[in-house]
């Protein structure tokens, strides 16, 4: 039986389903990676370290696209209660973008990169050689053909059904999304000035447009698991996004500090990243206070409990851990360093990749035919996913908190004579580094119970009381 309110919400599916598949291989890359921070010969030769980083953080933005782009599909037509403009279209761009994606990540594991610049034909428009904007520039042509197909099919949705303000939000972030990828093909020689519009990809992406995608979406879940009022959702959707595009693009500026740009980017960047957590902050009241006055009990408790949680760990990894290095004066010494990679590592998945589970939690069971919910045996083992990953992500956090602290202690902030040099500072963390391995394990067990979860059976679960 099909539970989808319009059967073209069908054409998520195949997003979903890949996205999880490139996440499994995301996680494989970081443990990889782990490993080489402290066994540094392994797999040196088959799998050098900067190719598997470069693996590992391409995987997280493409299975995150992937993700964004099924949400879309799966709640637009919904919002707009109309089917979706060309089912077709999107089923075409799925493979392309699949292939793309697939195509690339090979490129980087099979040839050296070089090569691949070579092969690609990098030299008629470099734009290689970045930081998560490796890919190959016909790639990059490719993910603009793709989003460009991808945002006409939506606008189209929305234009001939009903403008909701979930819908506009949506739009608005994805819009964003597109625009500022064109900066990826801008590669100035200069490398402060590549590294100034660097950001406007890499930051007005993570703490701007992606704000207003993530904020629509656990929008749309709270309407459906809480019953709450529209209206009242919409206003705290308001708030919240008036809140992080305003400080999130102003904030801009606490990358600005080390650039040759001018003084008032200190104040600037410091003062507008401290405000920051504040919408992070308020995500959080408006999640729990939206479940507390639910006007049901929705079966699917595992989709609740992915919302409750991308709420907290998104205050916590963007907002919390975001301050805690944020000023210009603590950022003059922590600039780079481990503490980065555990800010790093907890926003991304408290504030994006919690809150593409949460949305494939809750459409995945009405996606299968199933229902509103998976059978409680599933849900259970799911919430044994959600934890083992959320336990697991808070201790890879506080392991690199320390071992940035001590790295910042040691290698720039000596007691006495000189500091110690990169190397020999890596040495003194190697024991951080191992328990961050350990909890990474921990994390691809969670991920697998999770995907486990699709795979188990039953019909035991509770109706929707109205």
């Amino acid at each position: 039986m099909s539970t989808l309110k319009f059967q073209s919400q069908a054409v998520a599916k195949p997003y979903f389903a890949f996205a999880l598949i490139l996440f499994v291989g995301q996680i494989l890359f970081g443990l990889i990676m782990g490993l080489q921070y402290v066994v540094g010969d392994f797999l040196a030769g088959a799998i050098p370290f900067n190719v598997a980083r470069m693996v590992h953080t391409n995987l997280l933005i493409v299975w995150l696209l992937f993700g964004f782009m099924g949400s879309a599909y799966y709640l637009v037509p919904e919002e707009a209660d109309t089917e979706l403009w060309s089912p077709k279209l999107a089923i075409i761009l799925f493979w392309v973008f699949a292939a793309a994606g697939t195509a690339t990540i090979l490129g980087y594991l099979l040839v050296p990169y070089s090569t691949l610049a070579e092969f690609t034909f990098n030299e008629l428009w470099p734009t290689m050689g970045r930081e998560f904007l490796e890919q190959p520039t016909i790639t990059k042509i490719g993910i603009v053909v793709v989003a460009l197909g991808f945002l006409l099919n939506l606008g189209m949705t929305i234009l001939k059904g009903r403008k909701t303000a979930i819908n506009m939000v949506l739009m608005t972030g994805l819009i964003g999304l597109a625009v500022f990828f064109l900066f990826a093909f801008y590669n100035p020689e200069n490398l402060a000035l590549d590294k100034y519009f660097w950001w406007f990809v890499v930051h007005l992406w993570v703490e701007g447009v992606w704000e207003l995608i993530m904020g629509a979406i656990l929008a749309y879940v709270l309407i459906k698991v809480t019953g709450v009022d529209r209206e009242v959702i919409e206003k705290w959707l308001y708030v919240i996004i008036a809140m992080a595009l305003i400080s999130g693009i102003l904030g801009t500026g606490h990358h600005f500090y080390w650039l040759t740009t001018p003084e008032y980017w200190q104040w600037i960047g410091s003062i507008f990243s401290a405000i920051e957590p504040l919408p992070f902050f308020a995500m959080v009241l408006y999640a729990f206070n939206m479940v507390n006055r639910r006007r049901r009990e929705h079966p699917n408790k595992a989709a609740t409990l992915w919302a409750l949680g991308t709420s907290v760990m998104a205050f916590l990894g963007a907002g919390v851990w975001g301050f805690l290095h944020t000023l210009a004066p603590v950022n003059y010494y922590t600039h780079g360093s481990q503490i980065t990679a555990a800010h790093g590592h907890m926003a991304f998945y408290g504030a994006y990749a919690m809150i593409v589970m949460t949305i494939i939690s809750y459409a995945m069971p009405k996606l299968r035919g199933i229902g509103e919910a998976n059978s409680n045996k599933a849900q259970v083992c799911e919430m044994w996913g959600f934890w083992l990953m959320t336990v697991a992500m808070v201790f890879i956090t506080l392991f690199l908190t320390g071992a940035g602290i001590l790295q910042v202690w040691l290698q720039r902030l000596p007691e006495s004579g000189e500091a110690l040099s990169f190397m020999a500072t890596q040495d003194k963390l190697a024991l951080f580094y191992w328990m961050r391995e350990v909890s990474g394990v921990i994390f691809l067990i969670g991920l697998l119970a999770y995907l486990a979860s699709f795979f188990i059976g039953g019909k035991e679960t509770a109706k929707v009381s109205q």
